[in-house]
């Protein structure tokens, strides 16, 4: 399919995620703040309109991320949901009405070109549709230990930055991994249809580790600024995704002096990502 067609489903995954980003946020913050971890919190919020606008925009996201999956490399679209939160900073501040200072849009546009340069210079090549069993049983579990061991490590703090961060951490890997499980989903459903699509157990599985992934983001959400939890989210989604790609699906990045590139394009959006977590007005537009 190339280089063009997933990419323009996952930047419309990215823009869908952000806005249910900002939805979410802003309902969480009007629902009793929870000191653990609580199932009746989806319940509460099931309340609210918000929220529910944020959900519609869950299930727009999920369509084009499968779309995407289904026709690019894992290393080459969940990468781009970086991409989420200068998306979310930006509509949040249009919503509640916040301009954004020069620093912002500076960090904005460092987030976007370490991206571009970051893709160009890796050229994430490969769209495997089977991985054996075997591969399954080992990141199934790693990534379930790393889910325990960081939502552990958040809900025993106090509700702010470090709180969010963790959690926004175990929710990347859940999201992660459900993208690398819905890949393989999506392609059993080209191939076979919807009769086969019901029967793999990866249907299942990545319908599982995405509950979990909404359920622990919406703690991150309610746990500590956005700021906090997003950057932890988008960054880790793409660490984690591309590890993913090369150990499982076995997608290839271009090696020797593109790793030059490749560093600088990761130093850049990494420096514009810290810059939007510092930032006040991120901060600002994240809120209520």
């Amino acid at each position: 399919m190339g280089f063009v067609v997933p990419v323009v489903f996952a930047l419309f995954a990215a823009f869908s995620n952000a806005l249910a980003t900002v939805l979410q946020r802003r309902a969480s913050l009007t629902v009793p703040r929870s000191e653990g971890f609580r199932f009746g919190l989806v319940l509460d919020l099931l309340r609210r309109p918000l929220w529910l606008g944020g959900i519609l925009a869950v299930i727009a996201a999920g369509a084009g991320q499968a779309a995407a999956l289904a026709t690019g490399a894992l290393s080459l679209v969940q990468p781009l949901f970086v991409l989420e939160l200068p998306l979310a900073l930006l509509i949040a501040s249009l919503v509640t009405r916040t301009r954004l200072p020069g620093a912002v849009w500076l960090a904005v546009a460092m987030v976007v070109a370490g991206l571009g340069v970051l893709l160009v210079a890796a050229s994430p090549t490969g769209n495997r549709t089977h991985v054996p069993l075997d591969r399954w049983a080992l990141a199934l579990p790693a990534c379930a230990g790393a889910v325990a061991v960081l939502a552990a490590a958040g809900l025993r703090r106090p509700p702010g930055r470090m709180r969010a961060g963790c959690l926004g951490a175990a929710t990347a890997v859940c999201y992660a991994l459900t993208a690398a499980l819905m890949k393989s989903a999506v392609h059993t459903l080209g191939a076979g249809g919807i009769g086969a699509f019901l029967t793999v157990w990866e249907t299942y599985a990545f319908g599982a580790s995405g509950i979990c992934a909404v359920l622990l983001l919406e703690h991150a959400m309610q746990g500590g600024p956005l700021v906090a939890s997003q950057p932890a989210l988008t960054l880790g989604d793409a660490g984690v995704s591309v590890a993913l790609g090369v150990l499982l699906y076995e997608e290839h990045l271009r090696a020797h002096w593109w790793l030059l590139p490749q560093s600088l394009g990761l130093a850049v959006i990494c420096a514009g990502v810290l810059s939007l977590a510092r930032s006040g007005a991120g901060t600002e537009a994240g809120a209520t």
